[in-house]
């Protein structure tokens, strides 16, 4: 499943949502995306949710650092860049993690 989380309003979350779909589409990745709203910070607590947006694929955020962090809440999420920082995540945490998932679905 890959489900975006968000919070409403949030602008980096507007602007990933057609890169990502053109992302997934250049993947050959046809599944519906699944966008997810948090609406408090106690929601944010309860879904370890690192900011907007957050990309999940079956579950896992795509950031390799995330399973380490503990700064929950209703806030705009920042990623590394090579220029600095930016909104939405980059393009190849998003491939390796449908990589890693084409690669656990081959061997089941």
């Amino acid at each position: 499943m890959i489900e975006v989380w968000y919070f409403d309003g949030c602008p980096s979350h507007e602007v990933f949502m057609p890169h990502l779909r053109a992302l997934l589409d250049a993947a050959g990745v046809d599944e519906r995306i699944h966008e997810r709203a948090v609406e408090t910070d106690v929601d944010a607590q309860a879904h370890r949710f690192l900011g907007s947006p957050t990309l999940r694929i079956d579950g896992v955020d795509i950031d390799p650092t995330a399973g380490q962090r503990t700064d929950y809440g209703l806030q705009c999420r920042l990623y590394p860049a090579p220029d600095g920082v930016r909104g939405t995540p980059p393009d190849e945490w998003i491939l390796a993690a449908l990589q890693r998932r084409g690669s656990a679905l081959a061997a089941d």
